[in-house]
């Protein structure tokens, strides 16, 4: 009877823990509510509970399961959404392919001066 309580609470702290979450806040580049919707449709993947970008001060908050994702992982999702990040740049080809109005490297752009 002790061995089958004690699978039993082993298998319960693994359930426990493969629920871990984890919160953070990432600068990405954007301008738009374009870029929005982009930002976050590219971490609407397993392991993201849930990601919000805000426009006006370029913090995305994510929460996540850092068994099932990193943060770096995370970072790359933006990337190749297009966007940059506080810790890697989108490839330009990715960037360059963004609406016009996206183009928030572009210091002309008028979604900048929002």
């Amino acid at each position: 009877m002790k061995h089958i309580a004690v699978v039993f609470l082993l298998i319960i702290s693994q359930l426990v823990s493969a629920q871990k979450k984890t919160e953070s806040t990432i600068v990405v580049d954007g301008v738009c509510n374009m870029c929005k919707n982009r930002i976050e449709k590219a971490l609407d993947v397993p392991g993201i509970l849930y990601a919000e970008w805000n426009k006006k001060t370029k913090h995305l908050r994510v929460v996540y399961r850092p068994a099932e994702i990193t943060l770096d992982s995370i970072h790359y999702l933006i990337n190749q959404a297009g966007h940059d990040t506080e810790k890697s740049k989108a490839p330009d080809e990715i960037y360059y392919s963004l609406a016009p109005c996206c183009n928030y490297r572009d210091t002309n752009n008028i979604h900048r001066k929002e």
